[in-house]
């Protein structure tokens, strides 16, 4: 039997200029590019991408195609501006909203105290478990940062658990476009390059346990959908959102990416914004939940990564999506002669 041709191919080298890719080759975009606000002060989050890999971009994606593009809240629309300077249209900003973010705050009370001279007051230590970092608090907590303390001054106690931020509860996913060939509308379009329509077909939200169908005509299958995509139930007694956790390093001893998508939720959105073997692109690769989810799909992959060790950890876990796939096939072949 012939060795199955591998539906991917990675690049550990930067994705500006996207060679070898060629014009309007690519079917879809699905990205998570550094945010620009130095998360966990790693080198290669200090800025935003430079916006030319999103002209890099438009010019290998089909017209029509669709892509996303998860962002900050904070900078969120300097990436906007990025994304339409190089010429896409901006459709809709998904929001991801999860119940466990972590506040990225701190005790004012205590910068009060330091400032007036003050020793504040140490009351204990912490003791709960910061699950998103192998080790949890043991590897997130600085010595001194595992004492509790609470303020001494009396303008420290006035501004005691005063903070700079609220919790943060979603992060943006920008759903863009590249706009429809001239003179095509969205048919045409469709029967000339296979873009320009979103595949809410394959990637609806199942009623849950006893839910009541609603709308003048409800689909068997459930409801299109929404730009809202949750992490956790909300408790509203109609949960029409798609669901998938946050992801735990620890669960994955090999890979510890600071910023790991969860693949359920990267299966989603690729799912979405495109079709049966139709060609991904992730030029911000990082440990490869992207290019897993083409493969589970039965998409084609092209991922690019600057770093050397996210690259070796995105080889292995899309080599054995892939392969999975492929067993898959070989399965379910064997199960359509076998009834045949």
């Amino acid at each position: 039997m012939p060795r199955a041709k591998k539906h991917y191919k990675i690049f550990n080298a930067s994705c500006y200029g996207l060679k070898p890719l060629k014009d309007e080759s690519i079917d879809a975009l699905a990205t998570d590019p550094p945010y620009g606000i130095s998360f966990q002060n790693n080198y290669w989050d200090k800025d935003l991408p430079d916006p030319r890999i999103w002209r890099d971009c438009y010019r290998v994606l089909k017209p029509g195609a669709f892509g996303v593009v998860f962002s900050s809240i904070r900078l969120m629309h300097r990436l906007m501006v990025s994304l339409e300077d190089a010429g896409f249209l901006i459709k809709d900003v998904l929001m991801w909203a999860f119940l466990n973010g972590m506040p990225k705050s701190r005790n004012v009370a205590l910068d009060i105290d330091k400032e007036l001279g003050v020793e504040s007051e140490v009351v204990g230590r912490y003791t709960y478990t910061q699950g998103y970092k192998k080790g949890g608090a043991e590897n997130y907590y600085a010595d001194e940062g595992k004492l509790k303390r609470e303020p001494a001054s009396e303008l420290g106690k006035k501004y005691k658990g005063a903070g700079l931020g609220v919790k943060p509860a979603y992060e943006p996913i920008i759903l863009i476009q590249k706009p429809l060939a001239p003179k095509l509308n969205v048919a045409e379009n469709i029967i000339e390059y296979g873009t320009g329509a979103l595949n809410f077909e394959a990637t609806r939200i199942p009623y849950g346990a006893g839910d009541e169908k609603v709308g003048h005509n409800p689909h068997p299958k459930g409801r299109v959908t929404s730009n809202i995509l949750r992490t956790d139930a909300l408790g509203d007694g109609y949960d029409k959102f798609f669901l998938v956790p946050k992801v735990r390093q620890h669960k994955d001893d090999f890979n510890e990416h600071p910023t790991l998508k969860p693949v359920e939720l990267m299966r989603q959105l690729v799912g979405l914004i495109s079709f049966d073997a139709q060609t991904i692109l992730d030029p911000f690769m990082g440990s490869g939940s992207t290019g897993i989810a083409a493969m589970q799909l039965g998409r084609q992959f092209f991922g690019y990564e600057l770093e050397e060790a996210y690259y070796d950890v995105a080889q292995k876990r899309i080599n054995a999506a892939w392969q999975d796939h492929e067993q898959l096939k070989l399965f379910d072949s064997a199960a359509r002669n076998g009834a045949a």
